[in-house]
């Protein structure tokens, strides 16, 4: 039966200090004529509480609140107000100033003065949406993790996506190849990066280490495929994803991009630049819009086995061989973002001569062969450590889909809006983004034709790093994609 005249009863709330914040509530994005989208359609500012609350009570704030749904719910954003478009805390909407004391956190719920403004400017559907997950389970409570000093930015995931993610940690950690990459093993690097990369926006992605010199090309066969499988996952969550590579290597990353969608592993083609030194702000013009720090082209800045510059300022492969005159400066990137707010970076590596690593350059110097000279400088906010470097981009992408398919973390990322979505068809199209082994074996067949080699025996072969895809880098796969799926 079709109820065409009904009462809608409301409870408001009361808020100690509220900011409005101009986004929306709910916006339907299916089909339809124009009046039937604006009958069911609920469009209004967002209207938050804030509250500070000390750094070492944040999960437990966080625990509470998402005890009570039908409520205020979990917070929607902790951390810098100006995400929400908050300029001046010191002049709410509603309500008094808050004082902060020193180590506390602004942490802000969505208030019940939002649904007047809702139902004050729409015409609400009778059916509301449901979630059919127990969120009161222990292994849906979210946890709060720090993922940014500045701006100041945390994130929420469910201890049940936390466990998973962990175990894909520990999986990439295994060294068969016996580098000793263990030692410079530091926990949750990659839970970190993936929240990161999920707020993230528009990200720029660099791989590359030509190891073998004496060859063209003198690229190896790790680095790439991680690479591509990261930039697929990135593009079906639909964030900007561009490819920043050495001169002497566009041509080779083109054919690869071009094959990747061709066979299907990319859906797109994804943009392929370069980066030259050309004075002392050419990073910064790189980076940023006028080379205005305030508007930052990227949010996020991810190398994976890409040659990192020693302390020396040269580039070295793992037997001490200067490399330098076969890499260009991506280097300045990552040593300018440190100083732009906004900007995350994450660099990959198995042997801590990579990009990034010099986050852990006291551990490689320490335990690494050749460690005093060949440890990258240049320092990652995320530094994820890995076996082999291609097994830390099939993680990481792995990680992205488990942290978007996980209620805690989504409702966190719009706002405590929850958007309708199709999440069957949603899920089923980041699901066929994660990697595979019939696409990494395809991925690797092309670069072999190419002429990639293995990094650590030069073989032209259907190998990384002298570990033979089957059945070292299959296993791995299989695996992490087996800690996807398992309920």
């Amino acid at each position: 039966p079709v109820l065409f005249d009904f009462i809608l009863f409301f409870s408001e709330c009361s808020c100690c200090c509220c900011c409005t914040v101009n986004l929306p509530v709910w916006d339907n994005t299916g089909s339809g004529s124009e009046s039937e989208s604006e009958s069911d359609t609920f469009e209004c500012p967002l209207v938050v509480t804030m509250r500070p609350i000390p750094s070492a009570l944040l999960d437990a704030a966080v625990n509470v609140t998402h005890l009570n749904p039908l409520a205020h719910g979990a917070p929607v954003h902790i951390g810098d107000p100006a995400f929400l478009g908050i300029q001046d805390l010191s002049k709410p909407d509603y309500g008094e100033c808050v004082d902060l004391q020193t180590g506390d956190v602004t942490v802000f719920w969505a208030c019940g003065v939002t649904a007047i403004e809702a139902i004050l400017s729409s015409k609400p559907s009778i059916n509301p949406p449901s979630e059919s997950t127990n969120l009161t389970t222990s292994e849906f409570i979210p946890r709060c993790f720090l993922i940014s000093h500045n701006p100041l930015l945390y994130s929420l995931a469910s201890q049940r996506a936390v466990n998973k993610i962990r175990k894909m940690e520990k999986i990439i950690g295994e060294d068969p190849g016996q580098r000793g990459i263990k030692a410079l093993f530091v926990e949750d690097e990659l839970l970190l990066s993936c929240l990161a990369l999920s707020h993230a926006s528009s990200v720029a992605i660099t791989t590359g280490f030509p190891t073998h010199y004496m060859y063209s090309p003198p690229d190896e066969t790790d680095g790439p495929p991680g690479a591509i499988a990261m930039a697929s996952m990135l593009l079906s969550l639909g964030k900007k994803v561009t490819i920043i590579t050495d001169r002497r290597a566009v041509n080779l990353n083109r054919d690869i991009i071009n094959e990747c969608v061709k066979k299907g592993i990319l859906k797109t083609t994804v943009p392929l630049v370069t980066f030259e030194d050309c004075g002392a702000d050419s990073a910064l013009q790189f980076l940023c819009h006028n080379g205005d720090p305030k508007y930052p082209r990227f949010d996020h800045l991810v190398a994976i086995e890409r040659s990192g510059r020693a302390a020396d300022g040269n580039y070295y492969n793992m037997r001490g061989i200067n490399i330098k005159h076969l890499v260009d400066p991506i280097d300045d990137l990552f040593i300018a973002a440190k100083n732009i707010p906004g900007i995350m970076t994450t660099g990959i590596g198995d042997g801590g001569n990579e990009l990034g690593m010099g986050k852990l350059k006291d551990k490689v110097k320490a335990f690494m062969t050749n460690g005093k000279l060949i440890a990258c400088d240049v320092p990652a906010d995320y530094a994820i450590t890995a076996g082999v470097s291609n097994w830390g981009g099939y993680a990481l992408t792995c990680g992205l889909y488990l942290l978007n398919s996980c209620p805690s973390h989504r409702r966190y990322l719009t706002r405590g809006l929850l958007q309708p979505i199709n999440k069957e068809e949603q899920f089923q199209d980041w699901a066929s983004n994660l990697p595979s082994v019939i696409k990494e074996e395809l991925l690797l067949a092309k670069l072999m034709s190419l002429g990639v080699r293995s990094g650590k025996t030069g073989h032209l072969a259907m190998e990384v790093d002298g570990l033979t895809f089957h059945p070292t880098h299959s296993d791995i796969i299989t695996r992490l994609l087996k800690v996807t799926h398992d309920e």
